[in-house]
């Protein structure tokens, strides 16, 4: 009988942390037949993924090993990353109507991305088409008892459009196939769930990222109460301009705009690099991606039922740059 559940944010290859987080939470290791580590709580808690086990981090395939086996043992559940959906779309062959050759095109930047992770697939080219294939099965959502959960955006008129046309919570590669065309639901239904939401800036302005990429838009909130600004909404590592900031939402901005009311139950993502100490961003959500690759915190919530989230239910591990020793060294 499962006695809660313990929901871990963006992962990205940070092994060792991964292993030493589970511990923290009580879970028991024993070793798989294949050889690696397969964690199971005594108590019969499950944890919930929130995607991004790959891509940035030193240990991606041992992150993907001990995730997958833990949801192979029916210990884990884990929903779609967007870096999960670009692996599948970075290998698939786009339709030739899209104007692509692959559905995730081979640029430079989206090279980059990947390149680790590929870079330590090298030697073990079947395993890395194992976990493609994985991928495929991957939920984009998960509805459980009393929460969600979702990479980076919880869109109800999407996410009822998508079940009311297909059967339960995963994509196939067909689906995966049609994302590459620009305006279809299937290229607007990942975008939403893995990315989420964002606006344009104004009069064609562009900002520099602390990534070194030049954008016209900027991330926003899809949670945000009676927004009035464009600094009521952003979200993202990246502050807005003074100037931009200030400026009051267009009707037509606000129509865009994705909400997700104080009624609905708790909902739980990743994906936006936080930091500090985590906590609730509103009463019935909160995002568990504190920058884990970057040296920040591998972040879970401890659920147990309650519908009001509380600090007090975050545990962590903190990443740092001094070498420790691990169990994959």
């Amino acid at each position: 009988m499962n006695s809660g559940y313990d929901i871990i944010g963006d992962i990205h290859g940070c092994a060792n942390t991964l292993c030493l987080l589970l511990e923290r939470l009580g879970y028991e290791e024993r070793t798989s037949a294949e050889g690696w580590p397969l964690f199971s709580h005594p108590q019969g808690r499950k944890v919930v993924y929130l995607g991004d086990i790959v891509d940035r981090g030193p240990r991606i395939r041992e992150s993907l090993h001990v995730v997958k086996n833990m949801v192979d043992a029916g210990c884990a559940h884990c929903v779609m990353g967007n870096h999960e959906y670009d692996a599948l779309g970075y290998t698939t062959k786009a339709p030739k109507i899209s104007g692509k050759t692959w559905v995730r095109e081979h640029t430079p930047r989206n090279n980059r991305l990947i390149a680790e992770t590929l870079n330590q697939f090298a030697s073990y080219p079947e395993e890395w088409r194992m976990f493609l294939d994985w991928f495929q099965t991957l939920p984009v959502f998960l509805e459980l008892s009393g929460f969600r959960a979702v990479h980076a955006c919880w869109d109800q008129q999407l996410i009822d459009e998508f079940i009311s046309t297909y059967d339960g919570n995963t994509v196939d590669a067909s689906f995966v196939r049609d994302s590459a065309i620009t305006g279809t639901f299937a290229a607007r239904f990942m975008d939403r769930v893995t990315r989420g939401t964002d606006l344009s800036l104004p009069d064609g302005r562009k900002i520099l990222g602390r990534d070194g990429l030049e954008r016209g838009f900027f991330r926003t909130k899809f949670w945000a109460d009676s927004p009035e600004t464009l600094e009521d909404v952003v979200f993202q590592p990246d502050p807005l301009p003074e100037d931009i900031g200030v400026q009051t939402l267009t009707r037509e901005q606000k129509l865009a705009l994705v909400s997700y009311s104080s009624e609905q139950i708790p909902v739980f993502i990743g994906h936006y690099w936080l930091d500090g100490e985590p906590r609730p961003l509103k009463d019935n959500l909160a995002c568990l991606d504190y920058s884990a690759v970057k040296y920040g915190r591998l972040t879970c919530y401890r659920y147990d039922g309650e519908t009001v989230l509380s600090a007090d239910k975050f545990a962590w591990e903190q990443v740092t740059q001094d070498p420790v020793p691990g169990r994959f060294d």
